[in-house]
């Protein structure tokens, strides 16, 4: 049976695959960075999808750390913005984070009810790759949280680069969008999102820490991150999945020569 996989870019598209599909969402700058940095750091993630969502559930939870923006603004009590440079500065990891950003986290919760529900940004490319691989998926969506009808750059390579490395193992692309995504970013480097309108916000904004947080932190997680019964939580790598699966392309023309030549098949 031919394996397959697509990538889509728009908060709204999880609810086509909830059904039959590995699901990976993703929104680098910034919500997704701020799940896997929160997880990764062995606190408690919980996203939402709107204010009183968030502050619902911190009246069940012990100390709760409110962060994330609506349209770019802190929302009134909240402690913190979607911030993944400073929240990687804070010690108080035993406060459970409640998350909620305008698309990543709305794209979380459109997911749930799929399958299974990853998260991935450039700190766990290969690594949520090497995941869906040896969990041998037959059809896995690659989805984009695109704000304001537009999928953004940074997203697009974190899904392209993500399906380079299924490439190699003989997953095939579904549709043509998939292909002219692939085509356009499979062989970018993560600093080719600088022209992203979420990279310009983010400087007219004086928040360069964040550009600079994820720019330095390219597959430096091993663990893969799902979300399961609304909480965002880590999986540890298996030590023999690196041996059998081999080498795959990291950040880099690599990636794009091994794209290429698969090209020629389809």
């Amino acid at each position: 049976m031919q394996k397959t996989f697509l990538i889509d870019g728009l908060p709204e598209s999880a609810a086509r695959y909830r059904e039959g599909c590995a699901v990976v969402a993703i929104d680098v700058i910034r919500a997704t960075t701020m799940a896997i940095t929160a997880a990764a750091s062995g606190r408690a993630c919980y996203p939402v999808d709107s204010v009183d969502a968030a502050f619902r559930l911190a009246q069940l939870l012990a100390g709760p750390l409110l962060a994330g923006e609506i349209d770019g603004d802190r929302p009134p009590g909240f402690d913190m913005n979607n911030s993944p440079a400073e929240l990687s500065e804070r010690s108080d990891i035993s406060r459970p984070l409640v998350l909620l950003s305008s698309s990543g986290t709305r794209l979380i919760v459109n997911a749930r009810g799929c399958d299974v529900l990853y998260l991935a940004c450039f700190r766990n490319i290969s690594s949520t790759a090497r995941h869906l691989i040896s969990e041998n998926y037959s059809r896995i969506a690659l989805l984009g949280a695109g704000s304001r009808g537009e999928f953004r750059e940074e997203d697009q390579i974190c899904c392209a680069r993500i399906g380079a490395q299924l490439v190699q193992v003989g997953y095939v692309p579904e549709n043509e969008t998939t292909i002219a995504v692939m085509n356009r970013w499979a062989n970018a480097k993560s600093s080719d999102c600088l022209h992203s309108r979420s990279v310009d916000y983010l400087r007219r904004t004086g928040q360069l820490a964040d550009l600079r947080f994820i720019l330095r932190r390219i597959d430096d997680i091993a663990e893969t991150f799902i979300v399961q019964d609304g909480e965002v939580v880590m999986v540890r790598p298996d030590p023999c999945l690196k041996r059998e699966l081999g080498p795959l392309a990291a950040d880099g023309a690599t990636e794009s020569t091994r794209w290429h030549r698969r090209m020629s098949c389809f």
